[in-house]
């Protein structure tokens, strides 16, 4: 497990660089995933018009 601590002025603060990692995965793939949800009511949409 990889931590890191950052130091900023008399605050300190302690970042696991695990946790952080898997929580930027689980927004990216909840954008994805709002994408695709958006795409297929486009491509909905589109086959009404044509």
């Amino acid at each position: 497990m990889k931590r890191k601590l950052i130091i900023d002025g008399t605050a300190v603060y302690e970042v696991d660089e695990d946790c952080m990692l898997g929580r930027r995965r689980e927004e990216d793939e909840k954008r994805t995933e709002e994408r695709n949800v958006y795409m297929e009511e486009y491509k909905k949409a589109m086959g009404r018009a044509e």
